[in-house]
């Protein structure tokens, strides 16, 4: 039941994804959320941010920001990032994620969708069929709404988490995993984490989240 909010990949941080190794791997378009994903609720673009998608675009992704606030919120923080977005993208409803990916000139299956709400970010990217992948969120002001989100995110969570330590409960301790998810998930810059150190990774993620 819970499985279809789940992500494809949990990280800590927006600014923390190797995306080098996504573009090598054939990635080439990227779908932002703002608020809480990038910065601050309701913050413009700081020199973190600018610097991200100088970065980006250096590498060569084509990006686009998606996000259910209004024009002018996402107008100012696009203003020193100049980049493609949508806004009130309607989220979780998947219809603005093919248009985003249209608008990269990029497939959903050379796409990331990167964000920080399970019921918006993650579960539109999931229905429109393109990868997702959950940041913590920046900061814990967040208005009423979210705050009751974040509430219906925790069982939803809590189950992500056993699912991921099932996993690595099933991983040989002397080999190397043997599906592309399963080596996607245990892989690090090349070197592959041991059981121990992903359960302790997985804790991490977790005791980071304030839902």
């Amino acid at each position: 039941m819970f499985e279809r909010f789940f992500p494809d990949e949990w990280v800590e941080s927006a600014y923390s994804i190797d995306y080098e190794g996504y573009f090598e791997a054939g990635y080439r378009g990227l779908i932002f959320d703002i608020d809480n994903t990038l910065v601050p609720h309701g913050a413009d673009a700081d020199e973190r941010a600018i610097k991200l998608f100088e970065r980006l675009k250096e590498i060569g992704f084509d990006i686009c920001l998606l996000s259910n606030n209004k024009k002018p919120r996402v107008e100012r923080f696009n203003k020193d990032i100049n980049v493609k977005y949508i806004f009130k993208a309607g989220k979780p409803y998947s219809k603005n994620y093919y248009v985003a990916s249209m608008m990269t000139r990029t497939s959903t299956k050379s796409t990331l969708v990167i964000g920080d709400q399970l019921f918006t970010d993650i579960y539109g990217g999931k229905l429109a069929g393109i990868h997702t992948i959950l940041v913590n969120p920046i900061d814990k002001k967040e208005d009423l709404q979210v705050r009751l989100k974040r509430l219906l995110e925790r069982p939803v969570m809590m189950f992500y988490k056993h699912s991921l330590k099932e996993m690595a409960a099933q991983m040989p301790r002397n080999r190397k995993p043997e599906t592309k998810a399963a080596r996607r998930f245990f892989k690090k810059r090349g070197k592959h984490f041991s059981v121990s150190e992903h359960r302790a990774r997985i804790d991490r993620l977790f005791k980071s989240r304030y839902i």
